[in-house]
């Protein structure tokens, strides 16, 4: 006798059809759930690699000045105000500089982050001031809290990106590295020099010039224009010669791994269009 079956080719595919059916339901699901982890990285990641103003372009709000001599809050002869969209640095009122080198602080503290600042040199240097402060100004990184200042300190103990206009004739880099009661490390050397000289071509003129700088908490700090490093250090940390930077350290600790943003006014007037900053993971 023949066995029976109920299976038909028909019944087969429909049989397969729906296993099928099954899987690929079951793939749908993994998929929406893996489109969804993705998407929520994706937003969590945009968000932490905003690039976020400190200059609102209206005001000096979310900044503080420092001007030696003065106390700290006081605008000496507005150093620092806002015209057009711009912050700028000039010395209408002052006769002549004497010395007075002020900062503009921002009012928070970093370690890891990139910070991109759109400068310009324009008119010319105060009387008075020095030589080497011709077409010179800065971006002061890892300093100390503007309120440990003196009243006649000259500069925050920091690490200085300093900013180089070019004169009429000769080389002229920027985007250098200065250190007022710090010391680096270089080709793993620790180096005490005040000053380095960093690879960039020289900027004359009025023209802006943009200048980055990566900062790994105490790691690494690289300078870099139009994308390209021009200079890079490690370590960052204070020096225990300096008379200002003794009073920073505790417990033997020297080495720099955070700290205040400032912008500098050394004599030549400047003029800053973006200040941004773009935090990154530790």
């Amino acid at each position: 006798m023949r066995a029976k079956f109920n299976w038909s080719p028909f019944r087969c595919v429909l049989h397969l059809h729906r296993a099928l059916a099954g899987v690929h339901k079951g793939m749908q699901l993994i998929f929406r759930l893996s489109l969804l982890v993705c998407l929520g990285f994706c937003l969590n990641a945009k968000a932490e690699g905003k690039w976020v103003s400190l200059f609102n372009g209206k005001n000096l709000e979310g900044w503080t000045v420092k001007i030696k001599g003065q106390p700290l809050g006081k605008n000496f002869k507005d150093t620092f105000r806002v015209e057009d969209g711009l912050m700028k640095v000039g010395y209408a009122g002052y006769g002549d500089f004497a010395r007075q080198f002020g900062h503009i602080f921002y009012k928070d503290s970093f370690s890891h982050y990139r910070i991109r600042v759109e400068h310009r040199f324009v008119g010319k240097q105060i009387k008075g001031g020095p030589g080497w402060a011709l077409r010179n100004s800065g971006i002061m990184l890892h300093c100390q809290d503007p309120k440990t200042m003196g009243v006649n300190q000259d500069f925050p103990v920091s690490i200085e990106v300093q900013l180089l206009g070019g004169a009429a004739t000769g080389k002229r880099t920027t985007a250098n590295l200065c250190t007022p009661g710090t010391n680096v490390v270089m080709k793993d050397k620790l180096v005490t020099r005040h000053c380095f000289s960093s690879k960039s071509k020289t900027y004359r003129g009025e023209g802006w010039v943009t200048v980055e700088v990566e900062v790994r908490g105490g790691e690494v700090i690289r300078h870099l224009i139009d994308g390209k490093e021009v200079l890079s250090y490690q370590k960052p940390q204070l020096d225990p010669r300096d008379a200002d930077a003794k009073k920073l350290i505790k417990d033997g600790k020297l080495l720099l791994e955070g700290g205040y943003i400032s912008l500098q006014s050394e004599s030549h007037p400047i003029e800053f269009r973006k200040v941004e900053l773009l935090v990154l993971e530790k």
